[in-house]
């Protein structure tokens, strides 16, 4: 079987620790990207993405396989559904300082198909330009950009 990958790549002026608690933290999380993300990241934890209106749905869960602060994340990612049929994808944080800025790469890789892959580059696309721009700016953007036609 095929597997489908997405790479993107992010500038943020801010330092890894900052990033890495942005993407960590549960609070944090759901400011700009909607949803929750909730674990105790230690390598073997799961990890759910949880809507923001309290009602405690997640609509991603998976595992955290590495967690190498302020470093490096690996989680798994599937539906509910699909962590349950064997057919998780993986998601890889990379965060590397220099000066005031940090390079920020997320690597979504064993997707099932060409269709999944270019919802992952709409997806990050639109999660990683709010996180820029809430790190940056102290606000996300002023629309959810992921619901942009």
């Amino acid at each position: 079987m095929t597997a489908f990958t997405h790479r993107g790549t992010v500038y943020l002026r801010a330092t890894p620790e900052r990033v890495w608690h942005a993407l960590t933290n549960a609070d944090e999380s759901g400011l700009y990207w909607g949803h929750r993300n909730v674990s105790t990241w230690l390598p073997g934890a799961s990890w759910e993405h949880q809507r923001t209106d309290d009602s405690g749905i997640a609509d991603v869960i998976g595992s955290v396989e590495v967690a190498d602060r302020p470093h490096r994340l690996v989680t798994t990612w599937a539906g509910p559904q699909e962590q349950r049929g064997g057919w998780p994808s993986r998601v890889t944080f990379e965060l590397r300082g220099w000066q005031d800025l940090t390079r920020l790469t997320v690597t979504h890789e064993d997707l099932p198909d060409e269709a999944a892959r270019v919802d992952a580059e709409q997806g990050w696309s639109a999660v990683l330009s709010n996180l820029k721009t809430y790190l940056e700016t102290g606000h996300p953007l002023p629309q959810q950009p992921w619901l942009m036609p």
